[in-house]
């Protein structure tokens, strides 16, 4: 494409950046706290985490109020301050099925061990508006904190939940994902560019930090007939599970472990029908999976089932690899849609030059 400077455009971009920020400010009352936009707002920094690829609440909140509340672009600027960090640490794998559990669920088994858990969720709440909102003032807040004080310290092991695939697999009713080659080591898509077909590691990773809404609409397209997964969720989890990375000066072959810290996570075990095995074994099930940061369960969802359907063949967009992991990317996606706004002088001249030249050729016959 063909793009020409902007005359006086340094002068022009500081004025309207300081216009933007007379926007954003001309109507406050008193500046919006960083910490509040983390607190209050968890739902959507964490979506902003996901999308932008790294655990930082706090960045989150800066990110969405420089943003002024645009979540694609507060997920590129945090994508964009990730990029600049250095990478001194590998964790290891983070085990969802040993989390400090607060919300758990399966709709396709009633008990499940370890009982079904609501824990922080809208779904069972009318959708009306809280209009006792607009009074809500500090000491409402103080008194319900003192009331609801939940953040007691945890005195010995955290307790584990079994996890319901494992109870399915014991039995032989799941179906095993078989360990490709390619995915002994991870492969890391901020790293390299993703080719396809892609490892599943590249997949997990691609979907993991896509946009939510554009992943929420191809899973629904899929639960709508265009496309063959239509699951029932096995179980899913949100809660707390621990990072460590290796100790880096340990000698020797002893493994020596440091706690670095905890990170909320959502995980969802999708059940898909049943099939027979390649090999012509008996029937069973297969899974989905999807997880993300934060308690993000929408996306998790759609995630597991976006996963399964690029385990198919068919015509339908989700089960297009391509198709689905390089549309999901809110900072592509919205990059490249914002680009239009950029000068495209040259190409359109062309464009007018051409039109013009075919309506004279028309009008000459």
């Amino acid at each position: 494409m063909g793009y020409v400077m902007v005359t006086g455009g340094q002068e022009a971009i500081a004025a309207a950046n300081k216009l933007s920020k007379y926007y954003r400010v001309k109507d406050a009352a008193e500046p919006l706290p960083v910490k509040e936009i983390e607190h209050q707002l968890r739902l959507l920094i964490d979506r902003v985490m996901g999308e932008g690829g790294l655990y930082a609440p706090e960045y989150a909140a800066i990110a969405l109020k420089q943003a002024e509340g645009d979540t694609a672009e507060a997920a590129f600027l945090l994508r964009a301050y990730r990029s600049t960090l250095e990478r001194d640490h590998y964790s290891l794998t983070v085990e969802p099925a040993r989390m400090r559990v607060i919300r758990r669920l399966s709709s396709a088994f009633r008990d499940i061990p370890g009982g079904q858990m609501l824990g922080p969720t809208y779904d069972y709440t009318h959708r009306l508006l809280d209009f006792s909102l607009r009074q809500e003032g500090e000491e409402e807040l103080r008194a319900f904190l003192q009331q609801w004080h939940l953040d007691g310290e945890v005195t010995g092991p955290v307790p584990t939940l079994a996890k319901v695939s494992e109870l399915l697999r014991q039995q032989g009713l799941l179906r095993q994902c078989p360990a490709a080659a390619d995915d002994r080591v991870p492969f890391d898509i901020t790293m390299a560019s993703v080719t396809f077909p892609a490892p599943r590691s590249a997949r997990l990773q691609a979907l993991a930090r896509g946009e939510t809404g554009a992943m929420v609409a191809l899973a629904y397209s899929s639960l709508r007939g265009y496309g063959t997964v239509h699951p029932t969720i096995g179980e899913l989890r949100v809660g707390y599970a621990a990072v460590d990375i290796p100790y880096p000066y340990a000698d020797g072959g002893e493994e020596i472990l440091i706690y670095i810290g905890e990170i909320m996570l959502t995980e969802v075990e999708c059940i898909n029908s049943f099939a027979g095995n390649e090999d012509g074994g008996a029937a069973q099930f297969s899974l989905g999976y999807g997880l993300c940061f934060g308690q993000n369960e929408p996306k998790a969802i759609a995630m597991a089932i976006l996963e399964s359907s690029l385990q198919t063949k068919g015509p339908a967009p989700v089960q297009d690899e391509e198709f689905v992991l390089m549309h999901i990317d809110c900072v592509e996606a919205h990059g490249f849609i914002s680009h239009l706004k950029l000068p495209h002088y040259v190409t359109f001249q062309s464009s007018l030059a051409r039109i013009r030249q075919a309506q004279q050729q028309a009008a000459s016959k």
